[in-house]
């Protein structure tokens, strides 16, 4: 990647379920399970459409609304409990994520951070697992700790002060339709990433409809993408 001074971008600000880490199968298995033990016989690609990109107690609702049962805190904190337990077991990072995450690093000298809607014990968590904890120090953002989570531009927002930048001279790296409305709605030119075939991800066109300007299938291809975008997307 070339010198800062010629980037496009400010800072690069990744989600972290789906971009960095390989959770969401994870995650859903956990959630289908606790879901089933309510009586609701979740398949898997409705608990994708349902749950993924978003925080599970804002969707407490939708459960509620098939099984009966009012969700509380200790229910929500046993699933967190059984998923971070599942995630300390299986947790794999996305592949090409830890080179490209290092290699961005670099080019921007530090200016990156990774801003999830999940929890930052989670968040933590799994960027120990796959080794990207030092990459990440002190740079880690969780939509949990900000008034509104994603498709609030809460936490994007959070991270790019952090940093020092504008939030419209960052670029925001995103796998969902929610994740991708928050990052526009911070002002973020959003990538989205969709690799095929694969159930946890959106098709390409999913994403560039929620405002993605442009999409890619290989995290190895990101650095490279973010050095060569036309600056008219970094800077509108």
């Amino acid at each position: 990647m070339p010198e800062t001074a010629s980037l496009p971008f400010d800072a690069v600000l990744f989600d972290c379920d789906g971009v960095l880490v390989d959770s969401e199968r994870i995650t859903n298995t956990v959630l289908r399970t606790m879901l089933h033990e309510l009586g609701w016989q979740l398949s898997e690609a409705d608990c994708f459409r349902l749950f993924v990109g978003r925080a599970l107690s804002d969707e407490a609702h939708v459960i509620t609304a098939h099984t009966g049962f009012t969700v509380t805190a200790e229910w929500l904190g046993e699933f967190r409990k059984r998923r971070n337990d599942a995630l300390t077991l299986d947790l794999l990072p996305i592949p090409g994520a830890v080179a490209a995450a290092h290699e961005i690093n670099r080019a921007y000298r530090g200016n990156l951070a990774c801003a999830s809607g999940a929890d930052r014990h989670k968040v933590e968590l799994q960027l120990t697992k796959v080794g990207l904890d030092t990459v990440f120090a002190g740079k880690i953002f969780s939509g949990m700790e900000t008034p509104r989570s994603k498709p609030a531009p809460d936490v994007y927002l959070a991270a790019a002060s952090a940093l020092g930048v504008d939030p419209s001279r960052t670029a925001v790296i995103e796998d969902t339709p929610t994740g991708v409305r928050a990052g526009v709605a911070a002002g973020a030119t959003v990538l989205g990433y969709c690799p095929p075939g694969s159930p946890s991800h959106n098709p390409p066109q999913v994403l560039l409809d929620a405002g993605a300007t442009h999409t890619f299938t290989d995290m190895a291809d990101l650095p490279t993408l973010l050095a060569t975008l036309p600056t008219s997307h970094a800077t509108r």
